[in-house]
């Protein structure tokens, strides 16, 4: 995930910086997950949740069924998780929080540390990147919010194909193969499964993922902004049908970088702020911050080297719609 600064276009894609940079101050959360063998399964064709698309494989299913109730009944809260006033701090981690070495090549853990004691949330990252690699300590991440009793949510990372990808996931989905953008919205239904596998994988619940739409450095985009466009359809149409609620992660200016004017019907919004502050992330709650249209749910900012999120005004009534508790 980047993290984009406030300034102009050439700025913000200047500035980007990787997700969950760690500071020195102390903490008194753990300071990183306990290194481990990786949990989740190899990104080989045998790890890949398989089957017609109408189905979408047995962790995708069982996952649906211990998510969150996603529609609001009567104006209630969706879960247990207490209405609040005002707005609520957490943070957003994912591979660089990984010991050192884990990962792909290209995204090798960092090491850095996992947020301070005051983040009441978190926002995991399901990918080591690109699509269809898993973030190699997700297992372990998935521990600590549960020794640390904060709520969770989930983001994914989508990319566009290889050849190979494409090769390997056109044909398999509920758009039509015979075309190029069809196998494109194919190969990101798959990715979108593949992702809920892997939250199936680790017992990890959310109501909802957000889609995490900026360019994937040493993994680029097309400069075909509808090819790309059809790739993130496939995915968001993924994750629904698997029963989750979605979101988009980005900037107006990243998401035009990717995908152009594609609006996914003004779903929810989680905004970035970069290396600003949180006066600044709240700001991105604004009207003029819209990314596809949809209602402001975080402001995302980076302040030493850490990524911290706050919730937008009236988000904290109903929590429950945004996070899953675990006990």
């Amino acid at each position: 995930m980047l993290r984009a600064v406030a300034a102009g276009p050439a700025a913000v894609l200047a500035a980007a910086v990787l997700a969950g940079c760690g500071g020195d101050e102390p903490s008194a959360a753990p300071p990183r997950p306990p290194a481990s063998t990786p949990t989740t399964a190899p990104t080989s064709d045998a790890a890949v949740p398989g089957g017609d698309a109408g189905d979408p494989g047995a962790d995708a299913s069982n996952l649906a069924q211990q998510a969150e109730n996603l529609a609001r009944e009567s104006g209630k809260p969706t879960s247990d998780i207490a209405p609040r006033d005002g707005e609520v701090l957490g943070a957003d981690v994912s591979w660089p929080q990984c010991p050192k070495g884990m990962g792909i090549p290209q995204k090798q853990g960092q090491g850095l540390p996992m947020p301070t004691a005051d983040a009441e949330y978190v926002v995991l990252g399901l990918t080591n990147g690109p699509a269809f690699t898993p973030n190699p300590c997700l297992a372990d991440q998935v521990a600590w919010v549960k020794q640390n009793d904060v709520l969770v949510s989930v983001y994914a990372v989508s990319s566009y194909p290889s050849k190979a990808a494409l090769d390997d996931y056109g044909a398999d989905g509920p758009y039509d193969a015979s075309t190029t953008l069809g196998r494109l919205r194919n190969v990101g239904y798959q990715q979108a499964r593949y992702n809920v596998g892997t939250m199936g994988k680790v017992g990890l619940v959310s109501p909802i993922v957000w889609l995490d739409v900026e360019p994937v450095p040493q993994f680029d985009w097309s400069p075909d902004l509808t090819a790309n466009a059809a790739v993130i359809e496939g995915a968001a149409r993924g994750y629904v049908d698997a029963g989750f609620k979605i979101g988009v992660y980005s900037t107006p200016h990243l998401y035009r970088t990717v995908v152009g004017d594609l609006t996914l019907g003004g779903v929810p919004e989680w905004r970035a702020a970069g290396q600003t502050s949180r006066a600044e992330a709240l700001d991105r709650c604004g009207p003029d911050w819209s990314i596809q249209g949809g209602p402001a749910v975080m402001g995302q900012w980076v302040e030493q080297q850490r990524d911290l999120d706050v919730t937008c005004p009236g988000i904290a009534a109903d929590l429950g719609q945004w996070f899953h508790r675990f006990t």
